[in-house]
């Protein structure tokens, strides 16, 4: 429960959610914790990346809204091999990703490519890069809010309303070639 509670407090920037766990009594006073973050899903990656040597020292953080898809999203850039993408949909992780995890990915993939096509890293006649070569080390954390959401499967593990995919490929693309 103290788990799911803390990930509600990341994934709504400023809630105080205060947990009391009267079967641990200390003194005559039960165990207590608190959650409140107010930055929100920055908060989040740093908190993910704590025993990481993180590559850059604050998260990048965007946000916005595209055809009633609420988006904010938080990524940084580690030291280590793995790739770890978390992604919410209405506060229901989505372990298994989607639609919004799909079109994350590829406007990452899009934006670096044609950053590294600016700055000379690719010239004309070579291939993109692929989107795990972008991802290595990644730890970025993806939650959107939209109505008419449609699951699938029974677990509510995966999204899988059509539309998000490119409102969010674009949303992204425009927000992460601003930054």
């Amino acid at each position: 429960i103290s788990k799911k509670l803390k990930e509600l407090a990341f994934l709504n920037d400023g809630a105080h959610i205060i947990f009391i766990d009267e079967r641990n009594v200390v003194g005559g006073v039960p165990k207590q914790l608190e959650y409140c973050y107010t930055g929100g899903l920055s908060d989040f990656v740093q908190y993910l990346n704590e025993t990481k040597g993180p590559l850059h020292p604050e998260p990048i953080y965007i946000f916005g809204e595209k055809e009633g898809i609420h988006m904010k999203l938080a990524l940084q850039y580690t030291d280590t091999y793995s790739e770890n993408i978390f992604s919410f949909v209405n506060n229901i992780p989505t372990s298994e990703g989607g639609t919004h995890e799909t079109g994350f990915k590829a406007a990452l993939t899009k934006v670096l490519n044609d950053y590294a096509r600016k700055v000379g890293v690719l010239k004309d006649k070579d291939e993109n890069l692929l989107g795990e070569d972008f991802r290595v080390g990644l730890t970025a954390v993806l939650a959107i809010k939209m109505q008419n959401v449609q699951f699938e499967g029974q677990t509510k593990s995966k999204l899988g309303n059509p539309f998000v995919r490119p409102a969010l490929e674009t949303l992204i693309t425009q927000k992460l070639s601003e930054y």
